[in-house]
């Protein structure tokens, strides 16, 4: 991922104080303070990312969604975004604990409760996906 910043006004923008862009594959994420018409800052994020239609190439586009973020839900969602972001770094260290090869699996022996066989025959793909 690669990032940078930007402390000028532009000209599109002249309510932007400072602006931080972080490249991210094929998004952009703009972390933009903006300054209200009565002084007070806030946070503007905005995710970019590049859409190509038709086989030639011709028709780009971005599509861009927007969240505002105010002063006084700094704490509460820097504390959530934490909470989130070690959450996930947590799992993602068990599973890859889990499918370490050093890990022993449990056998029926060891166990109570029988370990079921794989559902997947050789060839058959299953997709679980959640929304």
């Amino acid at each position: 991922m690669e990032d940078s910043t930007k402390k000028s006004i532009t000209e599109g923008d002249k309510d932007i104080v400072f602006s931080k862009a972080i490249r991210a594959g094929k998004r952009i994420y703009y972390l933009d303070v903006k300054r209200s018409r009565g002084g007070d800052m806030f946070i503007a994020i905005t995710e970019s990312k590049k859409v190509v239609r038709g086989e030639d190439d011709s028709q780009v586009s971005f599509e861009k969604h927007k969240i505002f973020l105010y002063k006084e839900d700094f704490k509460k969602f820097s504390s959530g975004l934490k909470q989130t972001i070690a959450f996930i770094e947590e799992a993602m260290a068990q599973q890859a604990d889990e499918n370490s090869p050093d890990t022993e699996c449990p056998t029926p022996e060891d166990s109570h409760t029988p370990v079921p066989e794989p559902a997947i025959s050789s060839g058959e793909i299953k997709i679980d996906i959640d929304f």
